[in-house]
Order: structure tokens, then sequence, then C-alpha cells
């Protein structure tokens, strides 16, 4: 995430703050800066060092949602090992999920989240990528993070 991320989550998608994580040489800190009463609630898709001072910075009974771990996929040498300490004592939860898991819900979801477009409370992200000989270019790019929202690859003008 470099500064274009942080302003896109800061000004147009509503966030209070954000910062860059790659950038950070002390995560657990940083994390203690933007949450000074501590993390009750963490979604992850980072894993590694990114989960260990978010765990490490938790509230006692914190839940933490794990969906994805893109720093083990662009490096195989990196594994999360938060503080089993910190999880037992605060007792922490920490799930993961598929969202194959939850298909029965797709047709509310879909619903749901279609009302909250049209409406505005919720805003569509789209990267779009023309021509089928970008589609490997584009696709190293999302594990690099150098797309902004769902990525397309746009085949033919319409």
């Amino acid at each position: 995430m470099n500064l274009l991320w942080v302003e896109l989550l800061k000004e147009k998608l509503g966030f209070d703050d954000a910062f860059n994580y790659k950038e950070e040489t002390d995560l657990q800190t940083e994390l203690k800066r933007y949450f000074p009463d501590g993390i009750d609630i963490y979604f992850d898709n980072v894993g590694a060092e990114m989960l260990e001072a978010a765990v490490s910075n938790m509230n006692a009974f914190g839940r933490v949602a794990v969906c994805g771990v893109i720093s083990e996929y662009t490096d195989a040498g990196k594994r999360a090992a938060p503080n089993m300490l910190d999880i037992v004592y605060k007792r922490i939860t920490i799930k993961g999920y598929l969202a194959a898991d939850y298909m029965n819900m797709y047709a509310d979801f879909l619903s749901t989240t279609s009302d909250h477009l049209r409406t505005g409370n919720m805003k569509a992200l789209e990267d779009i990528t023309p021509g089928v000989e970008n589609i490997p270019s584009a696709f190293i790019g999302l594990f690099r993070g150098d797309n902004i929202g769902k990525k397309i690859i746009k085949l033919a003008e319409e």
C-alpha cells in the first residue's frame, strides 16, 4: 500500500486513518499508536508480521477473522507465529474462512450489496487493464499490490 492507497482509504472510502504496513519497521508500536485502546476485531489477509502485531495489540476476547495470507503466497519463508500466550491469556479467537463456505448466503449477499452500491453506502473500485496480452502482468500485479479495487481485464471495446 503506497501513499495513493492511504489517501484512497481516507478520502474516498471514509477511513479515519491508514498506514502502509510494508513501510513500517515496528508494526506493534504503529498499531499501538493507531489503536491506543487495543483492537477488538481484526480482519487479516496478510499474515506474518502483521498478524503477529495485531494479536499482540488485541484486547481480551478479541476476534481475528483470517481469509488469506498474502505474505506467505509471495514469500514462502514467511510464517505467522502470533504469541500463543497472548492468545491464551487474552482468550483471543482466531478463525479462518473461505468464501465458498458461505455460498448458501450468496443470494442475500448479492441483493444487500447491490442495494448498498445503488444507494452509495458502498463504493466499488475497479482497476481495469486493457488487452488479453496484459493478463500475465495484471495477474502478477495482484500479488505485488499493484491494483486498486477489483482487477478487471478488458478484452474488447463495447
